[in-house]
């Protein structure tokens, strides 16, 4: 069942980021760029999350999961910190 799970957040998350970059390719909005690319680095982690707990499982990718959701997280801080200021 747990593979079930961690494929529907990994969709759930590419989802998120193909809406937000199609609406930044509309509108040009760069929140929706950081935001979008916040959600690529998360599906991602999603990914990876599927290769360390189901295909993978004698391998411990917990390091590279947690450096690519740092990532993500750092792109979206740095989008709402330079956005705000303009």
């Amino acid at each position: 069942m747990h593979q079930v799970i961690y494929t529907l957040c990994a969709l759930t998350a590419a989802s998120c980021a193909y809406l937000l970059l199609r609406g930044y390719r509309t509108s040009f909005d760069r929140l929706l760029l950081w935001g979008g690319l916040c959600f690529v680095g998360l599906t991602a982690n999603n990914v990876l999350l599927i290769l360390d707990r189901v295909v993978f499982t004698g391998i411990d990718m917990s390091t590279w999961r947690l450096c690519v959701a740092l990532l993500a997280v750092l792109l979206l801080l740095y989008g709402l910190i330079v956005e705000g200021t303009r």
